[in-house]
Order: structure tokens, then sequence, then C-alpha cells
């Protein structure tokens, strides 16, 4: 085992979530293939907009985002009732985008295959421009949204310019319509708090009932190694193998899922483990995946052709396929199981360790980004679990 490491980024970001009010039972069976099992509750809806600035001087933030995305999933996983999240991305004020959509490309619609995110994320880089944050939020509002009133829905916008600079879609009219449709907006102003610019990002969330943060960009994300990494990235590994892909979609869901994995073991160990735990929870949905599908009762084993099985499958009988569909849902139980025992000795672990160094910083932008979660979940009715 080595020695533990703390490192810093360059920059901290805001990837903030919260939780909405239950949206009534809905059957599902509790096995795999549609075999009878017993019936759960739905999930509750969470959905959430990120809208990152990448300008030419937030190559930072891009990193935090990168680093953070699966720490603020795992955060809600521990919510009570279970939330069902999906999660959006979108970029603006980088010249590499279209000029007449006010320099913003919305890189994914609202989705549940957080691969996907983390995909877009990898791909963005900085690009020097002009930062229209009333645009971002008016690209943000034609999103796919939840259309139940209940759903609590969130918009993340982080940038380090004035965000009053659109006159064609400015950010009072653009918070007044979010809000009139329930759709809360948290602000973050990469940037010290006494700047000018700085109240302009206090409007943004007061406008729209959220909340604002500001960051101290030559300040960085605490980022924890911890003697339990390397075994959780070998689990996550495991896990791959019990994933079956089918359908159109399911052979690039397959590589992706690979590709994601490599992407956060690319920054560090943390987020490789980090990464790991998210894939042991309710959160982690493949739509690609035959597991998966059956599972949530979206999809009955017989009505999926022959051609569209994965090759080891395809000469199988209809038992045989379930029953292998059930093996395969019954290994990744127990994996799952064992990244969840290591991740509340993980989360100890790191709790101790920062305890001891004085390194949890209650003013910090992590604690801070926690709180307006925890605030904004409360307010529906969530508790969360402690995670240790």
């Amino acid at each position: 085992m080595t020695a533990t490491t703390i490192k810093k980024n360059s920059r901290r970001v805001l990837l903030a979530a919260a939780a909405a009010i239950l949206l009534g039972p809905v059957a599902r069976p509790a096995h795999a293939c549609g075999v009878p099992g017993e019936y759960v509750p739905a999930p509750q809806a969470i959905d959430l907009a990120i809208c990152l600035d990448t300008s030419g001087s937030m190559s930072g933030l891009i990193n935090s985002a990168r680093q953070k995305l699966w720490d603020i999933v795992n955060d809600l996983a521990m919510a009570e009732p279970a939330p069902k999240l999906r999660v959006a991305l979108l970029t603006f004020g980088n010249l590499g985008h279209e000029a007449e959509n006010g320099w913003v490309t919305v890189d994914s619609d609202l989705t549940d295959d957080l691969d996907v995110i983390s995909e877009k994320l990898f791909a963005l880089s900085t690009n020097g421009g002009t930062e229209y944050v009333g645009r971002v939020l008016q690209y943000a509002a034609r999103l796919d949204w939840h259309p139940s009133e209940s759903a609590l829905k969130l918009i993340i916008v982080a940038g380090n310019e004035s965000a009053d600079q659109d006159r064609e879609a400015p950010f009072r009219t653009m918070c007044g319509e979010l809000i009139a449709r329930g759709i809360m907006v948290n602000a973050i102003y990469c940037g010290p708090v006494h700047d000018t610019v700085a109240s302009e990002w206090m409007e943004v969330a007061e406008l729209a009932e959220g909340r604002f943060a500001s960051i101290d960009q030559d300040s960085g994300t605490i980022v924890v190694e911890t003697p339990f990494d390397s075994e959780l990235a070998t689990l996550s590994t495991k896990l791959n193998e019990t994933y079956l892909p089918f359908g159109a979609r399911g052979r690039a869901g397959l590589a992706n899922q690979s590709t994601q994995d490599a992407n956060a073991e690319s920054l560090n160990s943390a987020a490789a483990a980090s990464r790991a735990v998210t894939k042991s929870q309710g959160l982690y949905v493949c739509s690609w995946d035959l597991v998966d599908a059956c599972s949530s009762g979206k999809v009955k084993l017989e009505d999926v052709s022959a051609d569209e099985l994965p090759v080891r499958m395809q000469s199988m009988t209809i038992v045989q396929r379930k029953t292998y569909v059930t093996e395969m849902s019954r290994r990744r139980g127990e994996t799952q199981d064992r990244i969840k025992q290591l991740s509340r000795k993980r989360a100890a672990w790191i709790a101790d360790l920062m305890r001891r160094q004085a390194t949890d910083d209650p003013d910090s932008f992590d604690n801070a980004i926690r709180s307006a979660i925890r605030e904004q979940a409360g307010s529906k009715g969530f508790t969360f679990k402690d995670p240790c």
C-alpha cells in the first residue's frame, strides 16, 4: 500500500444536485428478465444541468468537473428515498462554438447514462471567448426536463466573467422564466467574492431560488488517495465482465464504459475509486445492458432477437439465456457488495485523515456545495445516510 497523497487541482467547480419527491409506486420485478419478485417503489426524479464556462482561462474548472463528477453522484446515492438521476452538460464562452448560438453548445441533453456525461467532460477543451450566462441558461431551459412539477430540477452554472454580457437573453429574464417552471439555478463565480462582477452571480442565484458560491481560483479540490483505491479499481474492471451489451448501442456502450474507467484512472487513483463506488450503486444505469434492462422491466428477454444479443448468447435457448442473465446479475451483485464494503472503509479512512490533518476546511468549496445540495434535498423530504 502506498502512503497517503493529498493533491490539489487548480480550481474548484460546483457540480451540485438535489432530489425530488416521490413520483408514486411503480411495479418493477426485483429479479432479472421478468422473474417474479418483490416489487419496489419508483425512485425519485432529479434533473441536473451542468453549465461550464470553457473560455481560455477555465481549464481548471473542467478538470475539477472531471474529478468531482463521481463524488457528487456518490453523495446523491446516499439520499433516502432513492433518487433517479439525469444529468445534462452544456458549455459556453468558447470560440469553438457557433457564434449564432451565443457560443453555447449542448454537449448532452438530460440522460441517465453517466458514462456519456463523463465522455463529454473528457472531450472538452478551452478556447477564449465571450461568456453569455443568459444564453446558456436559455439553452438549458430547452432541455427535456421532467414534466412533473414535483420533480426537482436544477441548473449549475459556473464561470469567471460578468454574468451580464448577453443583451439577447439577459440572465434576469432567463432566471425569471426558469424559476417560473420550477427550475432552480445555482451560481458559481470562479473568483473572489469581493470582485465587482461577483454580485451579478449572486443575483443569478437569488432570482432563481438557488445557492451562490465563489471559488478562489488559486485553490483546488482536495483529492485523497487511499490504501483501498487499487482494489476498488480492480473490482470496477471486474464489474464490466457482468455487462451484456445488446441492441444498436450495446457494443459502443460497453466500449465507452471501459474508456471512462480509463479516463478516471488517468486523473488519479481517487477518481478511479470514486467511479468504482458509483458503479456499485443504483444511480449507475446502462440502458444498453441486458441485466439492467431486464431487471428494470423495460425489456423482456423473449422480445430481443438473437442478432441483437451478445454472440455468446445467440445460440442459447430462452431458458439458457434467462439463466445466464440471472447469473450475471448475481455476480454483479456480489462484486457491488464488495465495493460497498470497501467504500465504507475508504470514507471512514478519509474522514479520519482529514480530521487529523485539519484538511477539511468548513469554508471550503466542497463543503459549501455539499451543504447546498443537502439543504435543497432536505426541502423535498430527503435525508442522507452516513457514508461510513
